[in-house]
């Protein structure tokens, strides 16, 4: 059985599944599928074609599934999916997407943050985190176990590489590669996320590796497509170097923080001292 309040509206057609818990004056719309074991908090509104997953938690004030702020969209039927296990705090937007059977997705295990805003097709990992008030404009790519800082907007088409931890207040215009802290605006790249990788478990070694292909790429001056050579011929052809060179490879906006690096392999970075393995 459920916990529907009286006070809720759920407009007929809507699925609910088993041990839900509506609060009052929440809304939920007709073509809304909500999956056992959720709980959406008082004034949440639920519009679309939305996928709700087990044990999710919709916070008060949050809107997911409305119509996307693309001008472009002309009535296409379109999707959001919300992954298992994952929160949406207070006041988070979540717009449909654009274009025809085009879905925004939010994965696994995921904490977006109170006043988030995620636009149209967006495809957001598992286990990922926003900070309050980070802004995700239309066809975003967030990968999996990334952390965005609060305050954060990242702009169109642009991607964020897995276990990358993006500092508050920055601004992000291109692709930020896996594995790396940074922020600021300009944005720049600090080095690897070394405390992220070792909560995760990598190992020194892996973490070496890694530092290699980071270095090589951001600190020796050299031309990426040079660095990407380098990394090839040299690195162990482990899965993680092997998921760096197929994203800097595949960067359609370019990497963030590569402007105006100098070929001079032996100065030292500023930033550097943040990046030494351990």
């Amino acid at each position: 059985m459920s916990n529907i309040h009286p006070n809720a509206f759920v407009e007929k057609g809507a699925k609910i599944g088993k041990n839900v818990e509506i609060e009052p004056f929440a809304v939920i719309k007709k073509n809304v599928t909500i999956e056992d074991n959720v709980t959406i908090k008082s004034h949440a509104y639920i519009d679309g074609f939305t996928l709700i997953k087990e044990n999710a938690i919709i916070w008060p004030g949050a809107s997911i599934g409305t119509k996307t702020q693309d001008l472009k969209f002309k009535g296409e039927k379109t999707f959001v999916e919300i992954g298992k296990n994952t929160e949406i705090r207070e006041y988070v937007t979540i717009n449909s997407s654009c274009n025809e059977n085009s879905k925004v997705r939010v994965g696994d295990n995921c904490l977006i943050m109170a006043y988030c805003h995620i636009a149209h097709n967006c495809d957001i990992g598992n286990n990922v985190v926003m900070s309050n008030s980070a802004m995700l404009a239309g066809h975003v790519t967030i990968e999996d176990f990334a952390i965005i800082g609060g305050m954060t907007p990242v702009h169109q088409f642009s991607r964020i590489g897995k276990f990358a931890m993006v500092g508050g207040f920055s601004r992000v215009s291109k692709d930020i590669p896996p594995y790396t802290i940074g922020g600021g605006y300009p944005y720049k790249i600090g080095g690897l996320n070394l405390v992220g990788l070792k909560r995760k478990g990598f190992s020194l070694d892996l973490r070496n590796e890694l530092f290699k292909a980071f270095k090589y790429t951001y600190r020796m001056g050299l031309r990426l497509t040079e660095a990407l050579e380098k990394i090839q011929k040299e690195l162990k052809p482990i899965k993680e170097v092997l998921e760096w060179i197929e994203f800097c490879k595949n960067s359609k906006r370019g990497l963030i923080g590569l402007e105006g690096i100098t070929k001079n392999a032996e100065q030292e970075h500023p930033l550097e001292k943040l990046s030494v393995v351990k």
